[in-house]
């Protein structure tokens, strides 16, 4: 039944009125809306283990809701995505897309293209060159090929047709190489470069195409009218770049972090330059995205201004509007039209073609260049990503009646194809050196058992943000050893990859810090105010301070970390808790939490590091006192160190006399014993399946060395002579430095509590307690909050027991004793039945107390 568009109106009066919703404009248009976000949100989640971008999923579900798929039931058509509905889809849908090609412009970073030289150039030339001759080939092919193909002016059918095939997406690709561990390699930078030159070379080649493009099949533009046109596409980008981009200079430094204030007009007013702009270029005949992605390309990079733009827009427009404007794309999209073995044979052509062209010119030229083979191959096949840019491209061409039905799905189909196998082909042809360095210093143990004068001392400190700078700083200074050797410190800021904007602008930043991947300090370079932060710090003396930046998903993070620390030979890995707490007045305190996904890293880091790491429950560490210096007299942290025995805590006692060589840091160090007679007493943990990681405590199951811990296993207190060990050499080496008491356990849990509340310590070190004590082993069973903290660092951590002191809970580096599991603590009272159980259980959990 035909409708008359003028008659549709915007909303109904309601079902018991009698009127149906889905026949008004408005109602429709939230129906099409949400089925169009569920299904695509669902197929992104199937999709993700293959590592593919979000617009396949976008694309896959827009074909699905259409003609292709459901669109063959004509009822549900006709009902929910009908003809005079469709307009006003696009309509909303081109909104987003105005606004993401502004975002596309914020995230080009043109002077990356300066900064690569004429190795990306002559790379991103090749890239564009090659596909594009031969995409006009292919449209010879078309249009003596296809019905109806032949209709359309020769000129601008050959010039869409090239830039269908030449084109790179510069915003899927960064992210597919996030995704690989690619971006911070000499790969990645190659590639951010020669798409960024890609990305501006087609946005002018399809200006460009617009500009020869009709209105129809048999309307032809005058040349005249197609000079004026892009003479005055010309005039509005240099006005732009000589006028608008100065202009919005200025505002940037009005809203600079430095006067505190980010003035809601000024956003207000580039939002509406962004529109502005869209209409200019309209009227100009140049497709309205064209003039927001050149706004796009005026904001400065640098600075709060760009960062708040992305705020206020992105999530809606990502997240919302852009996947109605692929899912339009499907449901243009009609599989069917592509029948018969010579349709599906053009097809294979076109996929072959736009492939070869791309994979064939960049890897011949980067191998003029002298580039690895295999790098010259992946190099190729990351800049045949397609995605975002193209269908832009394609959807353009259908609406200037450039590209009929078969063509355009034909090259939507090619589109998903050249993206889909991106990700799995390069991770099968190419994978990033990962140095592989001896296993020396891995723990602090063996640091000092070696020449302490030609070692220095490696720590990892990552962090989430500014919140995290003044604890850290506070702790490295406190472990810098006056006397000892020097200490270099890299710092990771983390940075989760997401789909958003912001993502790739910490890239272009991260770039201009001097990555990839770990940079020495040079002035001029420190943009990011979290790496800025302890430039300072680098002045105090023997601190060596390099930065870096770690941007992948949070899935995928902790390799970096753990990658930086192996080929780095770090000592220990410093990572802030999840969870970030500030003392208010009395016993009020204030809980910001970054989000289980960071707790996550911390449980993958703590299990795959290559060394030793400590994890840091900041309660303001570092900001109620004065930071330690280099120079101090007088005492500005109060450090206590809880000793219970085991490896783990063991590494804690390093730290802690690491920590006593400092002027301004005072050490407690309580060893907790047990009462006499209790020794009959034991705990037995023996594995339990039934419980989970998650909810539990683990302990280590690995075998005990006796030889190494110089102790025989019938002996059930074995561990107990290297813990008394240790202990006395700490004793006599840091006599008088250190105060030294012991502390009878009554009662495990009020003891170290009453301590943390007691408000005394800046600081309490303790170990994670992977080889129990018998006391802390009695705690195995207790209520678990964090149990990669262990059971003493899970007490200190919890917000509900009203602990003042911040808390560092240290696991020591030892690659046999990696594999943990809950266990279930069973009760001993007989002595010898013990000691048959520790004789037989020795090496399965076995840590028998």
């Amino acid at each position: 039944m035909g409708v008359n568009v003028t008659s549709i109106k915007t909303s109904s009066n309601g079902a018991w009125q009698g009127d149906n919703p889905l026949d008004f404009a408005f109602p429709l248009l939230i129906v099409q809306t949400t089925l169009i976000l569920v299904l695509s949100r669902f197929l992104a989640f199937l999709l993700k283990p293959l590592r593919q971008p979000n617009v396949i999923a976008e694309i896959v579900g827009g074909i699905l809701l259409g003609p292709s798929a459901f669109g063959r039931n004509k009822d549900y058509l006709h009902r929910i995505f009908p003809s005079w509905s469709m307009p006003i889809l696009e309509t909303v849908a081109s909104i987003g897309l105005l606004f993401f090609l502004f975002l596309v412009g914020l995230e080009l970073d043109l002077s990356s293209i300066r900064r690569t030289g004429k190795r990306a150039f002559g790379i991103a030339l090749s890239g564009i060159s090659l596909p594009f001759i031969c995409g006009i080939g292919v449209a010879f092919v078309i249009r003596k090929t296809v019905e109806g193909a032949d209709k359309v002016g020769f000129g601008q059918f050959l010039v869409f047709m090239g830039v269908a095939l030449s084109i790179t997406a510069f915003p899927v690709l960064a992210r597919i190489l996030a995704e690989l561990k690619l971006l911070t390699t000499q790969l990645g930078e190659i590639a951010m470069a020669a798409a960024a030159f890609n990305d501006v070379a087609a946005w002018i080649l399809l200006a460009l195409a617009v500009a020869l493009a009709g209105d129809g099949p048999g309307e032809q533009k005058s040349p005249l009218i197609s000079v004026w046109v892009l003479l005055s596409g010309v005039a509005f980008v240099v006005f732009m770049m000589v006028v608008i981009r100065p202009a919005m200079k200025w505002v940037a430094r009005r809203c600079s972090p430095e006067r505190d204030v980010v003035d809601e007009a000024y956003i207000c007013l580039t939002l509406a330059g962004v529109m502005v702009s869209g209409f200019m270029t309209d009227l100009i005949g140049i497709h309205s995205i064209f003039g927001a992605f050149i706004f796009g390309l005026t904001i400065p990079k640098e600075g709060e201004f760009a960062e708040r733009l992305i705020e206020r827009i992105e999530d809606f427009v990502s997240g919302l509007l852009l996947p109605l404007y692929f899912a339009s794309s499907g449901l243009k999209t009609d599989v069917a039209k592509i029948s018969g073995g010579r349709a599906w044979g053009l097809l294979m052509l076109v996929i072959s073609t736009a492939c070869a062209g791309k994979i064939i010119g960049t890897f011949a030229v980067a191998l003029m260049f002298r580039m690895a083979v295999r790098e010259s191959l992946a190099l190729g096949v990351l800049m045949n990503t397609k995605g975002l840019v193209e269908l832009i491209v394609l959807n353009i061409g259908k609406e200037k009646q450039v590209l009929n039905d078969e063509v355009f799905a034909i090259l939507i189909l090619m589109a998903l194809v050249t993206t889909f196998i991106t990700t799995p082909t390069v991770m099968a042809i190419y994978k990033p050196a990962r140095g592989s360095s001896a296993l020396t210093h891995r723990k602090l143990r063996d640091l000092t058992n070696t020449d302490e004068s030609k070692q220095e001392l490696r720590i990892l400190a990552c962090l989430h943000g500014l919140g995290n700078v003044p604890s850290i700083i506070t702790l490295i200074e406190s472990t810098r050893s006056t006397k000892k050797s020097q200490l270099k410190l890299f710092i990771m800021h983390l940075v989760e990859l997401t789909e958003r904007s912001s993502s790739i602008i910490m890239v272009h930043r991260a770039r201009r810090n001097g990555l990839p991947f770990i940079n020495r300090l040079r002035r001029g370079v420190w943009h990011d105010r979290v790496t800025g932060a302890f430039q300072a710090y680098s002045q105090l003396g023997r601190v060596s301070v390099r930065p870096t930046t770690a941007i992948s998903a949070l899935s995928t993070i902790h390799e970096d970390i753990c990658h930086v620390a192996e080929t780095k030979k770090v000592t220990m890995i410093v990572l802030p808790f999840h969870k970030q707490q500030w003392r208010g007045e009395g016993y009020e305190q204030t809980v910001e939490n970054v989000g289980h996904g960071w707790r996550l890293v911390n449980q993958r880091v703590l299990k795959n590091a290559p060394c030793s790491v400590a994890v840091l429950v900041d309660r303001g560490f570092g900001n109620g006192a004065q930071t330690p210096g280099p120079t101090a007299t007088t005492t500005a942290q109060s450090v206590c160190i809880l000793f219970f025995g085991g490896a783990d805590d063991r590494e804690a006692l390093e730290l802690g006399g690491r920590m006593a060589e400092h002027p301004a840091v005072k050490v407690t160090v309580v060893r907790f014993v047990e009462n006499e007679g209790s020794e009959r007493n034991g705990v037995l943990l023996r594995p339990s399946a039934s419980k989970s990681n998650e909810k539990n405590y683990s302990f280590c199951i690995a075998k005990l060395n006796p030889e190494k811990e110089k102790a025989s296993p019938f002996n059930y207190f074995y561990y107990i002579e290297l813990d008394v060990a240790v202990i006395a050499e700490f004793k006599s080496k840091w006599d008088g430095m250190v105060e030294y008491t012991e502390k009878t356990a009554s009662n495990i849990i009020d003891d170290v509590l009453g301590l943390g509340q007691c408000g005394d310590y800046d600081l309490i070190v303790v170990g994670k307690g992977r080889f129990p004590s018998p006391m802390v082993a009695k705690l195995a069973d207790h209520q678990v909050e964090h149990p990669e903290l262990g059971p003493v660092g899970d007490l200190l951590a919890s917000s509900s027991h009203r602990v003042l002191s911040s808390v560092l809970v240290i696991q020591q580096h030892d690659p046999t004793h990696t594999e943990e599991t809950p266990a279930t603590k069973v009760a001993q009272d007989d002595d010898d039945e013990l000691k048959g159980e520790v004789t037989s259980g020795v090496g399965e959990i076995s840590k028998v107390v």
